[in-house]
């Protein structure tokens, strides 16, 4: 038997659409390569598919399916905003990585929402919020909004895209600290000290972290959606997830190890995490087996700190892991000098828009998500 089969063969024998096709990939469950002959086709590893048929074959329970989906398992919801396909990201159908090249984040978000929302910035008298430092200020605006906005049940889509996009120039001004006119990312650079190039480099990284797909926080803000939240309320639940250590506070964790890189060594540290049999911060994606695309687009346009190239160059040729998009952001913070946190901070900003868009699509079906548990507990009795 040949080691690889062509997408038509792989479809047949797993009796799957291309879509199914193209999930598998992308979660890692089939490997995928160029055809050498025609590298506009695609082959399949051929063991990993006679693995999906016998998975296939033996069938499992529903309960175990739908647990397993929870976890990088299959497609749970149906969604037209964003997907990833054959290793690369798209917002609606447009490669995240061009649109990096060009685009601000306000038009990137009205892409995501459909088109709609776009207006004039309103500049109230003041900063609705000034106290704190600029993470509790992001916090603090959204929780005002999720406390006065109204339900975003059965309000026209027009009027919800427009507060959408009010609600994300709120949160800039938040996290900058005061209230200017421009671009979001020419207000955070100059908040920042970051000048034009900088500005620049922000812009490329607020584009290409506005969306992935139904990651944690995006699902938090789904669910909070559905129950006819406000889409400050439902923004405030996608932030609360984001800065888990293991989602938007990874870029914290990169910088530790970049600390403990500068006392060990950049090999010591790596070789100390694979010892431990714990991941490196900042490497390797379930989505990209073979490197994730907004990674390498950041690092093509960052001038590394020689401490963030010496742990690059060490982490993938020890681990055999790619960084993922946490790393170059980490390296964005170190190599324009801004506050720490930062990372953070330009993380919820652009993914604000994404929770947006699929608040909006959520409100849009009129569905309430409401899992059921697998109990696993004592057995009741009377």
């Amino acid at each position: 038997m040949t080691d690889w089969l062509t997408a038509a063969e792989t479809q047949a024998r797993l009796k799957i659409r291309p879509q199914t096709l193209y999930a598998y990939v992308s979660r890692g469950r089939l490997e995928m390569k160029p055809d050498e002959d025609d590298p506009r086709r695609s082959l399949y590893r051929a063991a990993d598919v006679a693995r999906l048929a016998e998975r296939k074959a033996r069938g499992r329970k529903a309960a175990l399916v739908a647990e397993d989906a929870i976890a990088w398992g299959e497609p749970v919801l149906a969604s037209s905003i964003t997907t990833v396909f054959d290793g690369r990201l798209y917002y609606r159908g447009r490669d995240v990585v061009a649109l990096a090249q060009t685009e601000t984040l306000e038009r990137v978000a009205r892409l995501l929402r459909g088109g709609d929302g776009v207006r004039m910035k309103e500049r109230p008298a003041e900063p609705t919020v000034t106290f704190g430092d600029a993470r509790a200020r992001l916090f603090a605006v959204l929780a005002a909004h999720a406390a006065a906005d109204p339900p975003a049940r059965g309000r026209a889509p027009l009027a919800l895209a427009a507060e959408a996009a009010a609600l994300l120039d709120a949160a800039a001004d938040a996290v900058a600290g005061r209230i200017v006119e421009g671009p979001i990312h020419v207000r955070l650079a100059e908040a920042w000290n970051a000048g034009p190039h900088g500005a620049d480099l922000i812009r490329r990284a607020l584009v290409l972290l506005a969306d992935h797909e139904l990651n944690a926080s995006t699902f938090a803000a789904r669910v909070a959606a559905s129950t006819g939240a406000s889409l400050a309320a439902a923004a405030l639940a996608g932030l609360s997830a984001l800065s888990g250590p293991l989602h938007g506070g990874m870029t914290a964790r990169v910088e530790s190890f970049i600390s403990e890189a500068a006392r060990v060594g950049p090999e010591a540290a790596v070789r100390a995490r694979i010892a431990q049999g714990l991941p490196t911060p900042g490497f390797g994606h379930p989505l990209y087996p073979a490197g994730d695309p907004r990674a390498k687009a950041l690092l093509a346009a960052i001038a590394l700190p020689p401490a963030f190239e010496a742990m690059l160059a060490t982490a993938e040729r020890l681990t055999g892991e790619r960084a993922n998009v946490d790393f170059p952001l980490t390296a964005l913070q170190a190599s324009l000098n801004l506050p720490r946190g930062s990372a953070f901070l330009l993380f919820a900003i652009a993914r604000l828009a994404g929770w947006q868009a699929h608040a909006l699509e959520q409100i849009a079906t009129g569905r309430l998500i409401r899992p059921r548990a697998r109990y696993i507990g004592p057995q009741p009795s009377r």
